[in-house]
């Protein structure tokens, strides 16, 4: 492994302050087991994305720990650990969704030190962008090896450029949740919807959020849902521990008399960014979900664009959101 320095801030500003000083050479740490245990570790590097010289350890920020729910909804702050967040029971009782989206995350060793902030902001797990040689275009090269290569567990939605899939469990819910993200950098505090926090490789191909290298995720905020809405989360995957999801899916709606009335429907596993599935939301608008839903999960056949080796994931992706969104009904 490269060697680095450490810094310890004690606050958020020191913190971007370092991240300025140092540019693109510098990461946050938070629990490290994707930057340190993997990126760094595996000596994953390019063009575009060198090896930090330096760390700023983020677990030494009272600031950025800790969960705060009130009536307007909770606030996680990035250094929150999965398993605090499983083992909330305020979260549990009004943000089920996700609770469970973290506790299918991984082992619970990982959990135990894995945060919030790190789960969102890890970086894909693609094999040629991990693998040391494949100078692939998410590390600053001129080729995407998925394209000829072995694409079993890529994009089957939105790719162009670069077919990776976004490995967040935790984003998945949140974007479902109608999260916002709070970011810090030197100009200040801003928030962001998660809409708008996940940016895809045609809009930026080095990059997976709107994060810049001088800024930071300081916390989530989760508005508090209209009474009734319904909550599920689904993810398939090889393994049983420690494995991302070949599918997911995150759904969160209200419902009059078994009618959809609002709602969200996002899947992770099948795209760049966790993908919110409008084209089965609309299809779902004003109607019966029992009646209805089969129709309404089959409309991701319009823009799934599957590559040579993936096209199994389509009928995965249909018949998983199906049966979330009947489980979130009963």
């Amino acid at each position: 492994m490269k060697s680095f320095e450490l810094y310890e801030p004690k606050t958020v500003r020191e913190a971007v302050g370092v991240l300025v000083k140092f540019g693109n050479k510098a990461r946050p740490l938070a629990g490290g087991s994707d930057l340190v245990a993997g990126v760094m570790k595996d000596w994953v590097q390019g063009k575009g994305m060198p090896l930090p010289d330096a760390l700023v350890d983020l677990t030494t920020i009272p600031q950025l720990k800790g969960i705060k729910a009130d009536a307007r909804g909770a606030t996680i702050g990035a250094n929150t650990t999965l398993t605090e967040i499983v083992e909330s029971k305020e979260l549990k009782d009004r943000f089920p969704l996700l609770t469970e989206a973290a506790q299918s995350v991984a082992s619970p060793l990982i959990r135990n030190f894995g945060t919030l902030g790190g789960n969102i902001n890890q970086r894909p797990r693609c094999w040629f962008f991990r693998g040391k040689d494949f100078n692939c275009y998410k590390k600053g090269g001129d080729f995407c090896y998925s394209v000829s290569g072995d694409n079993r567990y890529h994009a089957i939605i939105g790719g162009e450029l670069c077919y990776i899939v976004h490995p967040s469990d935790t984003a998945t819910a949140l974007l479902a949740l109608n999260a916002q993200a709070k970011i810090a950098g030197p100009a200040g505090e801003r928030m962001v919807p998660f809409d708008n926090y996940f940016v895809g490789p045609r809009q930026d191909i080095l990059n997976e959020s709107v994060l810049k290298p001088e800024e930071l995720l300081v916390e989530v905020f989760i508005p508090a849902p209209a009474p009734g809405t319904k909550q599920a989360w689904s993810k398939l995957k090889n393994r049983e521990v420690y494995d991302f999801a070949i599918v997911s899916v995150a759904a969160a709606f209200a419902v009059q008399n078994d009618t959809w009335v609002d709602g969200r429907i996002v899947l992770g596993g099948v795209a760049p960014v966790p993908y919110r599935a409008t084209a089965i939301e609309t299809q779902l608008k004003g109607k019966n979900i029992k009646t209805s839903v089969k129709q309404a999960a089959a409309a991701i056949r319009t823009v799934a664009r599957p590559m040579s080796m993936n096209a199994y994931k389509v009928d995965l992706a249909q018949t998983l959101t199906e049966r979330t969104i009947l489980a979130a009904l009963a």
